[in-house]
């Protein structure tokens, strides 16, 4: 058999998958099943909640979001909640039977559980269980880029982590949510483990301050230049990042997928009358969103809760458009942001090319009842409907909220304009002939008080 010598063909090297494609491919290998346990209340109670149906409909949506092959969503209606499994014994143990004939690997439940309840279903089920927390940290894991977004995720997943370490006779079983919920048990000791996490959480902690200095700094450099912030918030999925898209010319991913956007950006653009504004899209809000993830993803929303304008962007051809963006007002208020006030939060009522004809007019006629001052805007991010009359919108909120004066520059005084081009906006501009300009200006509040130092003789305008 020839042999290859000097020079002749040298072994391809093998071909390693990135980690991203190796985790999708795992996960679209494991069966699993989506279970919705669900406490019946009172129908009283029930009014301003999401139906289990919706409820059971999102929690697909999660697990398809980190490619998991969802054989088969199970609702379970539950009159109370059992300490041990939180469901009660006889659907155990029929969950048992259906997930060793349909040889599931992994059982999402749509809820928060806790390790007790975990570790029990495991053993009962023969299979790897995560909770509602568990997987949208896994989401989280894999969509974020950034560094702060991936320190965040990190140290979320390791507070999670760490109230999982529980001992099983003479090893140490970890939970698998979040960086790949599908590896074994650990093999070191609980007391070890718990160090080990806690330095990992501390270092990250000290890096985050770090990244978060960085982007404060980022955030004065903005306020500098005198354009406001308007913050793109919402339900995921309700079409935050496709609005942007559709704003700023971007090409910031957005699909038909939940937590499709992660990390925080911002874009400085003009719109149609003249106004520059800094655009920003976040993170899309979901409801009962981990305790931790709201803590630790507070940084990411620094530009919703400093923003001059937030846009709700909500879809309206959802099913519980009501009780999504109940669920965005209540974070909102979380966040220190009144929801109500319609000079600041102005809602834009998305997907309006999925509404039927009747069904579109029905909701312009809703929209046209709404005070002025906080009427919502119904608009298509895909097709571009309604995106003028949202920019008119934001037009007229930025200049409410902003003082407009009207002076004359004289002839030569090219000092006075570069300060007004660094520290206002320049509306209008008229030249004479003599080379005098007159200016209408839009400032910042916290400017006012040096313009008036600087141009005793401009008038206020409105």
């Amino acid at each position: 058999m020839a042999r290859a010598g000097r020079g002749g063909p040298s072994e391809t090297p093998p071909v390693t998958k990135p980690l991203d494609e190796i985790e999708r491919d795992i996960a679209a290998k494991t069966r699993a099943y989506v279970v919705g346990p669900y406490v019946q209340r009172g129908a009283a109670s029930l009014a301003n909640q999401r139906s289990f149906a919706a409820r059971l409909d999102e929690a697909v949506g999660l697990a398809a979001a980190i490619d998991l092959t969802v054989i088969e969503p199970i609702q379970v209606l539950l009159s109370a909640l059992r300490p041990a499994t939180y469901l009660g014994k006889g659907k155990v143990e029929e969950l048992v039977e259906r997930i060793r004939i349909e040889e599931i690997g992994l059982v999402v439940m749509d809820c928060a559980l806790s390790p007790v309840q975990q570790r029990n279903l495991e053993k009962a089920f023969g299979c790897k269980v995560i909770d509602r927390t568990g997987l949208i940290l896994e989401i989280f894991g894999r969509r974020a880029r950034t560094r702060e977004g991936a320190l965040q995720v990190e140290l979320a997943h390791l507070n999670y982590q760490k109230s999982r370490l529980v001992r099983s006779w003479t090893h140490l079983e970890r939970q698998r949510g979040g960086f790949g919920f599908l590896g074994g048990p650990g093999e070191t000791q609980i007391e070890a483990d718990r160090r080990i996490i806690q330095e990992r959480m501390t270092k990250i902690e000290r890096d985050l301050e770090a990244v978060k200095r960085t982007r404060s700094l980022h955030r004065a450099s903005r306020k500098r230049v005198p354009y406001p912030v308007v913050a793109l918030v919402g339900y995921t999925n309700a079409g935050k990042s496709t609005l942007f898209n559709r704003l700023t010319s971007a090409e910031v991913l957005a699909q038909d997928m939940l937590f499709a956007t992660l990390d925080p950006t911002a874009r400085a653009i003009k719109l149609p009358h003249g106004a520059r504004i800094m655009l920003s899209d976040t993170v899309g809000f979901i409801s009962d969103l981990p305790t931790q993830l709201v803590a630790a993803f507070r940084a990411t929303l620094e530009d919703a809760i400093e923003a001059d304008v937030l846009l709700h962007v909500r879809d309206v051809a959802h099913d519980d458009t009501q009780a999504q963006a109940a669920d965005v007002q209540g974070i909102l208020r979380d966040l220190g942001i009144d929801p109500d006030d319609g000079q600041r939060v102005l809602e834009v009522w998305n997907k309006s090319d999925l509404l039927a004809g009747d069904e579109r007019e029905r909701q312009f006629g809703l929209a046209a009842l709404k005070p002025e001052v906080s009427r919502p805007v119904l608009v298509s991010a895909l097709t571009g409907e309604g995106v003028p009359a949202l920019c008119d919108a934001i037009e007229s909120r930025i200049a409410r909220s902003r003082p407009v004066y009207r002076l004359r520059l004289e002839p030569g005084d090219g000092k006075s304009l570069a300060w007004l081009h660094a520290n206002g906006e320049i509306l209008e501009r008229e030249d004479a002939q003599d080379g005098a300009l007159s200016l209408t200006v839009r400032l910042p509040p916290e400017r006012e008080g040096a313009f008036g130092v600087r141009f005793p003789e401009a008038e206020r305008q409105g």
